[in-house]
Parts: structure tokens; sequence; C-alpha cells
């Protein structure tokens, strides 16, 4: 899955320890999400989406086909 995570993160000038301290996950997991080698469970995809007051649509992007 495609995320903006990283675009979102650096427009708020935080880092990857700030951001997984606000939504209570570790660095790691940050950073994986961001890399696309995890996808982030519903849960932790409408916290992120809290913490940047934005759609999770802006964050990730399934890639679905049509």
């Amino acid at each position: 899955m495609k995320n903006t995570l990283c675009d979102h993160r650096d427009r708020t000038d935080e880092s990857q320890a700030d951001l997984a301290a606000a939504v209570g996950v570790s660095r790691q997991s940050i950073n994986a999400i961001e890399r696309g080698r995890y996808d982030p469970s519903l849960e932790l995809a409408f916290k992120l989406a809290a913490h940047y007051e934005c759609a999770i649509e802006e964050l990730f992007d399934p890639e679905l086909d049509d």
C-alpha cells in the first residue's frame, strides 16, 4: 500500500519518534509503514489520520485495481 506519511511528517517537522509517541507505537513501526514494509491496522490508520487532521485516504492509497 502506498502512503504519504513521510510527506505529512516532513511538513510538520516531526521525527519518526515524535509521531510514534503521538500515536502510541514504536519508531520502528513508523519506519516500516513509511517504507511500505508494514500496513497499519485500521485503528492505527485512524490514529494517524486524526493526528494529521486528514482523511485516511490522504495518507494511504490501497492501489486497488479498477
